[in-house]
C-alpha cells in the first residue's frame, strides 16, 4: 500500500499491514505526521506533537517485529487526551494553570498502551480541565470539526474526536465524565466507547469529577474500539476506584449474531428537543437492528430528566474539591510579584483558570458549604441513586438500551457559549450513563445537515461485550463510520 493511502485505514486494518510486512511502522508514522503537519493548523486538534520520540518508538518497534517480539498494538499511532499524564511530555489540560507542567509519569492508561506497543503521535487539544461540551473553553483555543470548520467538534474530548475524523490519527483516549467522549463522537462521526466505571484505571488521568470520570476511545469502528480496550482495561492498585473483574476477549465476540437481542429505546430521548433530522437518523439505525434480529420495545427511564441538574450539582462539587490542589504553591500557575500570601492564592487561580472552570468551582464550593450541603449536595446524590435504579430495573427486561447520543448535529463555534444552560443540554442523554457507571457507545448512524448524527447504546455494568458486538454487527451492515470529510480523504 502506498504511503499516502495508508491514513484511510483504521486500527485493526493497520494491525494486518504491519503483520503482513506491506508498510513498516516508520512509514505509518511519518505519513501521519506529514498529515498533522498539513491540518492541524485549520483543526487546532493538538497541543504538543511528539514527532521525534514518535519516530524513535516506530524505529523500536519496526526493530522488535523483526526479532519476532511483538505486543498487541505494536507500531499502531494513536493520540492522547491532554488529560492523561505523559512522562517527559506537557499535559495541559487544556489550561494555563498546566500550560508548563511536564509529567514525572505515565497515566496507567498511557503506561499500557505503550506496554502493548503503541506509537504516541501527540497530545489533543481539549476543554480546561475536560470542562465544556464543544472544545472551546480551551486555553489554547478552539478545536474545528473537519465536517465543517465553522462548527464545534463537540468536547470536551474535541481534539481527539476531530483527529481521528480528519484521518490524522486512527485511534485517540478520551476521557467522559458527563458525554464528554460520546458526543464529540456523534458530532465528528467517529466511535466512542465509554467503559463501565472502575473498568479502566484511572490514575493519572487529572481528575475532574472523580465519582464520574472514565478514560475510553475515540475509533474509527467498534472493532478498533475493542482492540484498545482489551489493553487498557483491568484492575490497577494505584486506584482506588479500579475494580478487579477479569477482562474478557473483547475481539473474540464481535462476529456473533443480534437474534434475539432485546434493545430498549428510551421514550424520554424521542421528545421535542431533538431535532427532527436527527431522530429520523436514529429510528433508522434502530430498523437495522431489527432487521438483523433484535426486537424493539419502549422503555421509561422516569427520572432521567433530572440527570442534568443532578449532574451540575455533583460534578462542580467533585471539581471545586479536585482542583484545591491547584494553588500556584503546589501546583500550577503562580502570579509574579505577589503582595502576600492571599493575593497570590487569589491572583493564580484567577489568571490560571478559565471562566468555565470559575464557574463550576463556584458552584461546587457553594453546595458543599454549610447549610446548602443536605439542600443541594446530599439530594443530588439521592436522585442520582434514584436513576442508578431506573437503569437497573430496565435491564432486568432488555440487554441494551438505545437513542440519540446529542439531541442535534454539530453547532457553529460561539453559539453557545454565552448560554451555559443550553450548552449543558448537549450532554442530556450521555450524562445518565455516568450518574450511573454504565457502559455508553455511540457509532456513527446518518447526517442531519450535511453533519454527522451518533446512535448512543447503554450497557449494564460490564456489558462492553455486548455493545461492542451490537455496533460492530451495526456497522457490517453500514457505511456511516467509513464516511470521511471533503478535504481530508
Amino acid at each position: 500500500m502506498s504511503s499516502n493511502d495508508l491514513h484511510t485505514q483504521g486500527l485493526t486494518q493497520l494491525a494486518r499491514g504491519l503483520e503482513n510486512g506491506g508498510f513498516t511502522a516508520v512509514e505509518l508514522v511519518t505519513a501521519l505526521l506529514d498529515r498533522v503537519e498539513a491540518h492541524d493548523t485549520e483543526l487546532n486538534a493538538f497541543i504538543t506533537v511528539t514527532a521525534d520520540t514518535a519516530l524513535q518508538a516506530a524505529e523500536r518497534a519496526d526493530a522488535e517485529r523483526n526479532k519476532g517480539e511483538t505486543g498487541v498494538l505494536n507500531g499502531l499511532p494513536l493520540v492522547h487526551k491532554d488529560i492523561f499524564c505523559t512522562r517527559g511530555v506537557l499535559t495541559t489540560c487544556g489550561s494555563r494553570m498546566l500550560e508548563n507542567f511536564v509529567s514525572p509519569y505515565d497515566a496507567t492508561v498511557v503506561e499500557r498502551l505503550a506496554g502493548a506497543g503503541a506509537v504516541m503521535l501527540g497530545k489533543t487539544n481539549m476543554d480546561e480541565f475536560a470542562m465544556g461540551s464543544s472544545n472551546e473553553t480551551s486555553y489554547f483555543g478552539p478545536v474545528k470539526n473537519p465536517w465543517d470548520l465553522t462548527c464545534s467538534p463537540g468536547g470536551s474530548s474535541g481534539g481527539s474526536a476531530a483527529s481521528v475524523a480528519a484521518r490524522i490519527a486512527p485511534a485517540a483516549t478520551g476521557t467522559d465524565t458527563g458525554g464528554s467522549i460520546r458526543q464529540p463522537a456523534a458530532l465528528t462521526g467517529t466511535t466512542g466507547l465509554k467503559p463501565t466505571y472502575g473498568r479502566v484505571s484511572r490514575y493519572g488521568m487529572i481528575a475532574f469529577a472523580s465519582s464520574l470520570d472514565q478514560a475510553g476511545v475515540i475509533t474509527r469502528s467498534a472493532e478498533d474500539a475493542a482492540l484498545l480496550l482489551g489493553v487498557m482495561a483491568g484492575f490497577d492498585v494505584r486506584d482506588s476506584t479500579s475494580i478487579d473483574h477479569p477482562v474478557p476477549d473483547y475481539l473474540a465476540g464481535l462476529g456473533e449474531s443480534l437474534q434475539g437481542l432485546r434493545v430498549g429505546i428510551v421514550r424520554q430521548h424521542f421528545d421535542a428537543g431533538l431535532d427532527a433530522a436527527t431522530g429520523n437518523a436514529v429510528r433508522d439505525a434502530l430498523a437495522v437492528l431489527e432487521a438483523q434480529g433484535a426486537s424493539l420495545t419502549e422503555v421509561d427511564l422516569p427520572n432521567l430528566d433530572l440527570s442534568v441538574p443532578t449532574y451540575y450539582v455533583v460534578a462542580p462539587a467533585e471539581c471545586s474539591s479536585n482542583l484545591s490542589r491547584f494553588d500556584g504553591i503546589r501546583f500550577g500557575h503562580r502570579a509574579g510579584n505577589p503582595e502576600d500570601l492571599l493575593d497570590m492564592y487569589c491572583r493564580s487561580r484567577g489568571e490560571g483558570f478559565g471562566a468555565e472552570v470559575k464557574r463550576r468551582i463556584l458552584t461546587g464550593t457553594y453546595v458543599l458549604s454549610a447549610g446548602y450541603y443536605d439542600a443541594y449536595y446530599l439530594k443530588a446524590q439521592q436522585v442520582r441513586q434514584l436513576i442508578a435504579d431506573d437503569f437497573r430495573e430496565a435491564f432486568a427486561d432488555v440487554d441494551v438500551i438505545a437513542g440519540p447520543t446529542a439531541p442535534a448535529p454539530a453547532f457553529r463555534l460561539g453559539d453557545k457559549t454565552d448560554d451555559p444552560i443550553t450548552m449543558y443540554l448537549n450532554d442530556i442523554y450521555t450524562i445518565g450513563a455516568n450518574l450511573a457507571g454504565l457502559p455508553g457507545i455511540s457509532i456513527p448512524c446518518g447526517f442531519a445537515s450535511e453533519l454527522p448524527v451518533g446512535l448512543h447504546l447503554v450497557g449494564p455494568h460490564f456489558g462492553e461485550e455486548q455493545l461492542l458486538r451490537t455496533a460492530h454487527q451495526y456497522q457490517l451492515q453500514t457505511d456511516w463510520h467509513t464516511r470521511c470529510p471533503e478535504g481530508y480523504a
